[in-house]
């Protein structure tokens, strides 16, 4: 056994059927009475059915959560939690929604409690991304780690089918950069294989079904298991190149992810051996970075850059910018092989 140092990050975990009942006591629980509820536009009506459901435990529903979570709207969001005179905030959504949660707990410290409908990850996590003048940054503190995350595997039910797929990839897409960050350990590796085979054996059968229970419950559990290790331990160039886009050239986040994986996994094959054999393991194939882009593929998502609306011309734009201030990454970040990696990406070649 190799040495290692894992930090366990304290927050209240409720999974189930029928767990958005719970909300208020959960409310009561951390000592508040006023909860702001948050949604995006299209989560409108869902949240403020929570809002009825909350009575006056809830003072006030804001529903233009964005993403990448533009620090204007976060102005404008602390501003109406302000007026509301509100004690905590309660997101109901996916990675969009909770960013909003995060940045106002930044700024004011209340507690969140959030209610994930997708399978970002981003509850589990003490990480914010927010963007200013076109450019995402992140940082770690734990001033947004929610205190409570209410799973409720109803909620998923009528998540769309594609919309599952590129949400399920996006948290696969942090345990396969746990798994060869550099401060990884036993507890995160086993609980980013654990992750990794749940959605992927789940997905293929929420396309088939999209209300299969077991489906959406290992679904649900995988995108835990995967936030957990996003919130443990550092990502590399995968989730550098994704920032960059998403916030530079605002593409869809979990679309994104999804068409990036794939090569990013590649880029990093010969630098991490047995990261990479973990992650065939779990999906069940022999090379990790063609079982990823198979399993996008073969579920019908799409698998290139260029079908997400970005153009080939911005490609040395987006090498620039995640090659300057990179995170750690175990193969060197070399400028030419990234632009290959965005190129192959942008084409959605098979690694």
């Amino acid at each position: 056994m190799q040495p290692f140092v894992f930090n366990a990050l304290p927050g209240r975990v409720i999974f189930g059927s029928g767990t958005l009942s719970q909300v208020g006591d959960e409310i009561r629980g951390l000592g508040c009475s006023r909860a702001l509820v948050l949604s995006t536009p299209q989560q409108q009506t869902q949240a403020q059915r929570l809002a009825a459901q909350l009575g006056d435990l809830a003072v006030g529903v804001y529903t233009n959560a964005t993403m990448h979570t533009p620090t204007d709207v976060t102005f404008h969001a602390l501003q109406f939690f302000r007026e509301a005179e509100a004690d905590c905030v309660v997101a109901l959504g996916g990675g969009s929604t909770i960013g909003l949660a995060k940045a106002i707990a930044l700024n004011t410290d209340v507690p969140q409690i959030v209610i994930p409908t997708t399978y970002a990850g981003s509850e589990a996590t003490p990480i914010i991304g927010q963007t200013e003048n076109g450019i995402k940054t992140t940082q770690k503190t734990l001033k947004v780690l929610p205190e409570v995350i209410v799973y409720d595997v109803d909620l998923t039910l009528g998540l769309p089918a594609e919309m599952s797929v590129t949400s399920g990839l996006n948290a696969i897409a942090h345990a396969v950069e746990a798994l060869y960050a550099k401060d990884a350990n036993p507890l995160i590796s086993m609980l980013a294989e654990q992750g990794i085979a749940a959605i992927a054996r789940a997905l293929p059968r929420i396309i088939k079904n999209p209300e299969d229970r077991e489906a959406r419950s290992d679904a649900l559990y995988g995108a835990w298991a995967c936030g957990v290790c996003l919130g443990a331990v550092g990502m590399s160039i995968h989730h550098k190149l994704c920032h960059t886009l998403g916030g530079t050239f605002n593409l869809p986040h979990a679309q994104t992810h999804t068409a990036v994986l794939p090569h990013a996994a590649a880029y990093n094959l010969d630098a991490a051996p047995a990261a990479m054999a973990r992650i065939a393991a779990a999906l069940g194939v022999d090379n990790a970075p063609r079982g990823l882009f198979d399993l996008a593929k073969s579920l019908g998502v799409p698998t290139s850059l260029a079908e997400l609306g970005l153009k080939e011309a911005d490609l040395a734009k987006a090498t620039d910018i995640a090659c300057a201030s990179p995170y750690w990454n175990p193969r060197a970040i070399e400028p030419k092989a990234i632009g290959e990696l965005l190129a192959n990406a942008w084409a959605g070649n098979r690694p």
